[in-house]
């Protein structure tokens, strides 16, 4: 663990010195998450908070940071702003953050579904723990739900269009495991879940991130093209 955090910490140097006073506080107070996940007096992730943290860390900082250092770098903005510049984290990085967000919560409420009964009788109280089998299995849909929802919202936008759909070729994957994790609670078959869950959010990202790239397509030019 000190090693992965000696590499971060390296690694943040830079980014700090580019992304100024806004990435250090990202990175003090991701470290602090990291740390205070399972440490200190009262660790959060045993008080139901576990969730929250991820989704915002793993999902909407990881994102919109990453976005913030490369406008930051390739924009005509000077070095180590103290403050976050005017267009460096528009609204649709932060909506394009939350697939990975929901995602990334996902892989979290299986691990904790299939840790539950193990969880309450140890006295940590996750948020599986407090909602129960069903109500986590309920979260666990909306989250990945959500990772599908959101390309079609970028597809509407004609800056964007058809491209951004391409995050749907990964939804058979998405279902299969689903499936999975909605009908079983044991780690025979939940071990393997969050393997696969793992899967999707890679197979996801990377298919969004082309998707966003790729040059619009609006839904009326491709149908010409095809009757064409």
């Amino acid at each position: 663990m000190a090693a992965t955090y000696g590499l971060a910490v390296l690694v943040g140097v830079y980014l700090v010195a580019v992304g100024g006073v806004p990435i250090l506080v990202v990175g003090l107070s991701s470290i602090a998450a990291g740390v205070l996940y399972t440490g200190g007096p009262y660790p959060y992730g045993y008080r139901g908070l576990g969730d929250l943290f991820v989704f915002v860390y793993f999902g909407v900082v990881a994102v919109t940071g990453t976005f913030y250092v490369q406008a930051v770098a390739s924009g005509d903005v000077a070095l180590f702003p103290t403050w976050v510049p005017d267009g460096t984290v528009p609204p649709a990085a932060v909506v394009a953050s939350l697939p990975a967000a929901g995602v990334s919560t996902a892989i979290l409420v299986v691990n904790n579904v299939r840790d539950r009964e193990t969880d309450a009788a140890a006295g940590k109280r996750t948020l599986a723990v407090i909602l129960g089998y069903r109500w986590g299995r309920v979260e666990y849909l909306l989250l990945m739900g959500m990772a599908y929802v959101v390309p079609v919202v970028f597809a509407l936008d004609p800056a964007y269009g058809l491209p951004a759909l391409a995050p749907l070729a990964s939804l058979p994957l998405a279902a299969s495991v689903s499936k999975t994790v909605v009908e079983r609670t044991d780690g025979e078959a939940l071990n393997p879940a969050l393997e696969r869950v793992g899967q999707t959010l890679f197979a996801h990202s990377l298919l969004f991130a082309a998707g966003l790239a790729a040059p619009a397509v609006e839904l009326p030019a491709l149908l010409f093209a095809v009757i064409a």
